[in-house]
């Protein structure tokens, strides 16, 4: 069972650019050293104020969530750099069940 899961997070639009290269340099490659990790996608949706982020991955199945998230699938992981730019971080992320894909 394929899992695909998703978080939200928002920084000031003055720290949106920083934010976006502190997560293609640091945790890209923290994703991709996860065995069962099959496609992820960052992205970013800017508002005038805010700079909001979407990250949304696949998995293999819930193990392999686990293995990068820790045994509670839906709290986030977070690295010490996000107190740095993250407003309101938000409690976690969450999984979903892929029933059907074309």
């Amino acid at each position: 069972m394929s899992v695909l899961r998703t978080w939200r997070g928002k920084t000031r639009i003055t720290d949106g650019d920083a934010y976006e290269r502190f997560m293609i340099e640091r945790a890209a490659p923290d994703y991709q050293s996860i065995d069962g990790l099959l496609r992820l996608f960052f992205t970013r949706q800017d508002d005038g104020e805010y700079s909001h982020f979407l990250l949304v991955t696949l998995w293999r199945d819930l193990d392999a969530v686990q293995a990068f998230a820790g045994a509670d699938a839906t709290r986030a992981k977070y690295y010490p750099e996000d107190a740095r730019y993250l407003i309101d971080p938000g409690p976690g992320a969450n999984n979903w069940r892929i029933f059907h894909s074309e």
